[in-house]
C-alpha cells in the first residue's frame, strides 16, 4: 500500500510538471524552449543603460533587468539561462518588443497611455520630467525664448511628441530636428546646430556631467511634463508580465532598488567616475512604497 501511495504521488507530480510545461505560452515558452532571454539596451541613456569604455552595456536599468533575468530563470527552473543583449533606440524599442525580437527593454522609456496600446510596462522604477539643456551663454530660460529657433529632441520619444504639439499650439515657429539618439542630440547643441535639446532631465544631467566642460551648460529650472520610466514588456502576455512585475516589486520591498539607486545616482559611475548627486524624488519614494505600472502622470504627482 505504501509503495502504491508513493507511486501515485510520483505520477501526480509528473503530471503537474507536465501540465505546467504545456501551459507555458508567450515569451515564457519561447524563453524556456530556447534557453535565452533577450534584453534590449541603449547606448547613451546615462545612467540607465549605456556603453562603458569597453563597450559593455551597464546602468541602473540593466542591473534591474539582470535581477529580473534571475527571477525568470528560477521561475522556469532552468539550470542555465543565456542572457542575450540587443541594441535598441528610441524609435525601435517598441517595435522590437512587439515583434518578438526583444523580450524586455531595459532603458529609459516613459510609460504612457498611448504606448500602452502597443506594449505593457513593468512597475515604474524612475520618475523624471521634460526639461531642456542649453549653453549658459544662450540666455534661454523658457519656451517663449525659442521663437523661430532650431531645437532638437530624440526620435521616437514622448518628449519629441510633446515638443512638436506645443510648438504648434503656441505658434512658436521652432524648427525641430529629430536626432537618432541622445548623444547625437547633445552634440547638435554643443556644435551650434541647435539652440537646445529637450529631453528627460535625468538624461540631460548625465550628458552634462560627462561632457568635456560641464560648467558651460544649464538645464532649465522649469519642468514641462512628468515622465514615469518602466521596463517595456510585450502586450497581452499576463504570465510573463507577472513574473517580471513580481521580480521588480520584490526588489522594491527588499531595498534592492534603493541600493541600486545609490549606486547609479549618488556614487561615482563609469566612464569618468562622475557622481550625478541626484537625490531620490518624493515621487519615486511613493512608487517604491506602493508599486504601480500606471501610465497616468497624475499618479506620480
Amino acid at each position: 500500500m505504501k509503495k502504491l501511495v508513493l507511486l501515485s504521488a510520483a505520477l501526480t507530480l509528473v503530471a503537474v510538471s507536465s501540465v505546467s510545461a504545456q501551459d507555458l505560452t508567450g515569451r515564457l515558452k519561447k524563453i524556456k524552449d530556447t534557453g535565452t532571454l533577450t534584453l534590449g539596451y541603449r547606448d547613451s541613456s546615462i545612467p540607465f543603460s549605456y556603453l562603458d569604455d569597453n563597450q559593455k552595456s551597464i546602468g541602473y536599468s540593466m542591473d534591474i533587468c539582470y535581477k529580473i533575468a534571475d527571477a525568470i530563470k528560477s521561475h522556469l527552473k532552468l539550470p542555465k539561462l543565456n542572457v542575450a543583449l540587443a541594441p535598441v533606440t528610441s524609435a525601435t524599442r517598441i517595435p522590437l518588443i512587439a515583434n518578438g525580437t526583444v523580450d524586455l527593454e531595459c532603458g529609459s522609456t516613459t510609460n504612457n497611455a498611448e504606448r500602452q496600446q502597443q506594449v505593457s510596462f513593468a512597475p515604474t522604477t524612475f520618475v523624471t520630467a521634460t526639461r531642456f539643456v542649453a549653453k549658459k551663454s544662450s540666455k534661454l530660460n523658457d519656451l517663449s525664448d525659442f521663437k523661430g529657433k532650431t531645437v532638437v529632441s530624440t526620435a521616437g520619444t514622448s518628449n519629441l511628441k510633446w515638443l512638436t504639439e506645443t510648438n504648434g499650439k503656441e505658434n512658436l515657429g521652432m524648427q525641430i530636428i529629430p536626432a537618432k539618439d541622445h548623444a547625437d542630440a547633445f552634440l547638435m547643441v554643443d556644435s551650434g546646430r541647435a539652440a537646445a535639446f529637450f529631453m528627460d532631465d535625468i538624461l540631460l544631467y548625465g550628458l552634462v556631467a560627462n561632457s568635456k566642460s560641464p560648467d558651460q551648460w544649464m538645464v532649465s529650472s522649469k519642468a514641462y511634463t512628468v515622465e514615469p520610466y518602466g521596463m517595456i514588456e510585450p502586450k497581452d502576455d499576463p504570465a510573463f508580465k507577472k513574473v517580471v512585475d513580481d521580480a521588480v516589486v520584490a526588489m522594491m520591498k527588499s531595498g534592492e532598488v534603493e541600493k541600486l539607486y545609490q549606486k547609479w545616482f549618488n556614487s561615482p559611475i563609469p566612464p569618468r567616475n562622475v557622481n550625478l548627486k541626484v537625490p531620490m524624488s518624493d515621487s519615486l519614494k511613493k512608487v517604491i512604497a506602493n508599486p504601480t505600472d500606471s501610465g497616468d502622470p497624475a499618479a506620480y504627482r
